[in-house]
């Protein structure tokens, strides 16, 4: 009889605790939740804000509140703090649900870090967007008029600020464009030859060889030529030209580096090493040695590897240098 007597007690007090004040509680619980969960772990964070953001709507639904209007508060008052309150958690749960899809998108996508840039633009326009809706849906301000002055202002921070908005919106082209990925050596149009270590809303750094990190706007960088050495499969192709003096027939000379081509250990099979005779004349017969390598890395070693087996073979030959 006593057990029931407790067990009656404790869903009085259930009921008594106020529907608003028990979205508060949900509302502070799934804050302190989110945040102690790691943010690597961005499926469990998305579950865990859904699950709080499902049981404030249906606690809120279900007492006549509607937290997208600013009519339809049910037997609650407008100026009630528990009530503004409540339905400004409410609206920043959306705001990281949805910023939690986001994120989770990405990283499915497998590219995180090249596309923080554009998640971070998404971030914002969700947070912007959200703070309007607590203006207009909590607080009963007049947003267009709010907007109509930010216009204003937007204006004339836009015109101070010029340059850093170029380099903005370049860096968001290049996001877009995707011409490079984080990792990826590449050649500008000034010779800048370096691997791509950090892109932000301003600049992007590349790292040379050696071990120097240039720091270009994106604005100047948007407007220069890339060359991606990386770019399909990190496959490089290289040449090197060869003055041969002319005792021999051409056809022995280009068979000689042919063979020397083919003993070469650090060159790509496939596609095939080429040799091409460029000129004659009494001097010297030209040609141009072809060959790919299987990443960019891998340039200095076959180069050097080339030049010494195309000169042993040579000599083997009797062929001697112009």
């Amino acid at each position: 009889m006593t057990g029931v007597q407790v067990t009656g007690m404790q869903v009085t007090g259930v009921q008594a605790l106020s529907p608003l004040a028990l979205i508060n509680l949900f509302g502070i619980a799934g804050i302190v939740v989110w945040h102690a969960i790691p943010r690597r772990q961005a499926t469990m964070r998305l579950v865990v804000q859904l699950g709080f953001f499902a049981v404030m709507t249906g606690v809120l639904l279900r007492d006549g509140v509607v937290p997208y209007r600013m009519e339809g508060y049910g037997a609650f008052q407008s100026t009630d703090l528990t009530l503004i309150l409540a339905k400004m958690l409410w609206w920043i749960h959306l705001a990281w649900a949805v910023i939690g899809f986001v994120r989770l998108y990405l990283v499915i996508e497998g590219h995180p870090r090249q596309a923080r840039l554009l998640q971070d633009i998404f971030v914002a326009v969700i947070y912007l967007g959200v703070a309007l809706a607590i203006l207009s849906f909590v607080f009963g301000m007049n947003v267009s008029a709010l907007v109509a002055t930010s216009g204003v202002v937007a204006i004339t921070v836009g015109l101070a600020l010029q340059n850093t908005l170029g380099d903005v919106f370049s860096g968001i082209a290049l996001t877009l464009g995707r011409p490079y990925r984080l990792g990826d050596l590449v050649v500008l149009a000034d010779g800048t030859e370096g691997r791509i270590v950090e892109t932000d809303w301003r600049s992007t750094h590349v790292q040379t060889p050696a071990n120097n990190v240039v720091v270009l706007p994106n604005s100047v960088l948007a407007k220069m030529t890339i060359t991606n050495l990386g770019r399909p499969d990190g496959s490089h192709m290289q040449s090197v030209t060869l003055r041969i003096a002319p005792t021999h027939a051409p056809s022995k000379v280009k068979e000689v580096m042919r063979d020397a081509l083919a003993g070469c250990g650090v060159i790509m099979r496939d596609p095939a090493p080429l040799v091409a005779l460029r000129s004659i004349d009494a001097a010297a017969i030209e040609l141009e040695l072809r060959y790919w390598v299987a990443t960019p890395a891998d340039r200095v070693p076959a180069r050097n590897e080339v030049l010494d087996v195309v000169y042993r073979h040579g000599k083997a030959a009797g062929l001697l240098l112009a």
